[in-house]
This record gives C-alpha cells, sequence and structure tokens, in this order.
C-alpha cells in the first residue's frame, strides 16, 4: 500500500502519450517527406510553385474568379541562355562557387542595412528557388528556417543547371506571370528560346519586386538597372557562363 503521506500521481492518459510521441515525430516526418519531395523534383518538372497557388487562391479570394496563372514550363535547352546569364548577373554572381548562401553578399547587407542603407538583401538564387518553390512570403525565423534547410537539400540533391532552370521556370515576372516561357510571350510576344540580351535583362531588372516594376513599361529605374545587367551578362562571360555550372 502506498504510504498515506505520499501524494499519489497519476499516471499521464495513454492518449497524451501518443500526441506526444507524434510531436516528437514530426521533425523527423518533415525531414524525411521534404528529401524525399526535392529528390522527385530533381527528374520530375513541378507543375506549380507554393508561390503560384498562393497568388491564385488571393485572386479567387478578391472575387477575381477568371483569374489565371500564366505558367509553361520549357526546359534549359529550350530556353535562350540570355536570361539564365541575366539571373545570374542580376542578383546572384557568386552562384557557381556558393553552397547555397553567398556570405559576402549577407555580410555586406547587414553592414549596408545598419548604416541605414536600403539595400536588396543577399538571398541567393537557390534560396529564392526554395523560397518561390515551397514557401510563402514573409520575414518570420520559421519561414527562414524552412528556407534554409531546403536551401541545402537543393543544393546537396540537385546540379547548379537545375537550379537555374527551375529558378527560370517559376520566378514571377509580371502578376501572376511565371516563368521564362509565359513572360516572354506575355511580354515580347516571342518563346523563350529567342530572348534578345536586352530583353532578358529588362526580365532580370524587374526581380524580386515584378508587382513594382513592369517589363512592358519599364520606368527609369528598370532601364538603368537592365543596361547594368548587360555590362555584368558580358564581364561574367556571356553564354559562356552556363559551361561553368554543366
Amino acid at each position: 500500500m502506498p504510504d498515506p503521506g505520499t501524494a499519489v500521481v497519476p499516471p499521464r492518459p495513454r492518449r497524451l502519450r501518443r500526441w506526444l510521441r507524434w510531436l516528437m515525430a514530426l521533425p523527423f516526418l518533415f525531414a524525411l517527406a521534404s528529401i524525399l519531395q526535392v529528390a522527385t523534383l530533381r527528374f520530375v518538372d513541378p507543375p506549380l510553385s507554393a508561390f503560384m497557388l498562393i497568388r491564385q487562391f488571393e485572386a479567387w479570394g478578391e472575387g477575381d474568379l477568371g483569374f489565371r496563372i500564366a505558367y509553361d514550363w520549357r526546359d534549359l535547352d529550350e530556353i535562350s541562355p540570355n536570361l539564365p546569364v541575366a539571373l545570374v548577373a542580376a542578383e546572384d554572381q557568386n552562384f557557381a562557387e556558393h553552397f547555397g548562401f553567398d556570405l559576402k553578399a549577407i555580410e555586406k547587407a547587414r553592414k549596408n542595412n545598419a548604416r541605414g542603407r536600403k539595400v536588396r538583401g543577399g538571398s541567393t538564387i537557390s534560396q529564392q528557388t526554395a523560397k518561390n518553390l515551397f514557401l510563402w512570403s514573409g520575414r518570420s525565423w520559421v519561414r527562414k528556417g524552412i528556407e534554409a534547410w531546403y536551401t541545402l537539400l537543393i543544393e546537396t540533391l540537385w546540379p547548379k543547371r537545375r537550379i537555374i532552370e527551375v529558378y527560370a521556370n517559376i520566378a514571377e515576372f509580371g502578376d501572376g506571370v511565371y516563368g521564362a516561357q509565359a513572360a516572354a510571350r506575355t511580354y515580347y510576344r516571342k518563346d523563350a528560346a529567342r530572348l534578345a540580351p536586352a530583353e532578358a535583362a529588362r526580365m532580370a531588372a524587374v526581380l524580386p519586386n515584378p508587382k513594382r516594376y513592369s517589363i512592358s513599361r519599364p520606368g527609369p529605374y528598370v532601364q538603368r538597372r537592365a543596361g547594368a545587367i548587360q555590362r555584368q551578362m558580358r564581364y561574367i562571360g556571356g553564354d559562356g557562363y552556363l559551361k561553368r555550372i554543366e
């Protein structure tokens, strides 16, 4: 018999123990599911992205039932090399060398932000691919942590060529216009395979804010940035750059 002076602690309900086991297993299950997800997309072209889904549901929520995402996948060989080179020149000139995170760019952005200068962050193309494909917009630490995890998976399981191929196909170049082919048809009335250097540079110039800046009606900022991107395209080697990531 228990000592009358000792408090008897009732056993934990079985349901609570089951919930605790599930909670402890969730990180492992998420890790396994995300690894399988990224590994599959190494070979299977994504039919859409998280950003596309979110934008479609936003339109429906606003009552725009006729809104449709413009998205038409093209393999990298079917896209003018001018576009991936322009994307690298505009957003991630260390793309061929880094492991998913450009530490120098992150540190530079941190210092500039600390001085009160409004500059872009140090996100790489790999990070942008992870965010656009799997996540949502925002600045929470949870989202950034998941983005970092997916970035590491992408860099580990995909070659650089696949990363730039996916990014060129899912980047948003205008409201509801995703990827090289849809943007080329929407703004230039031609296929992505025929994009000229100046056209590709203008497409890259509106990133990462294609709802603020326009490809079809480029203002002074987009025009200046497109010119700078073209110069950087030549600096990193033009079409020959892609051979570095094969």
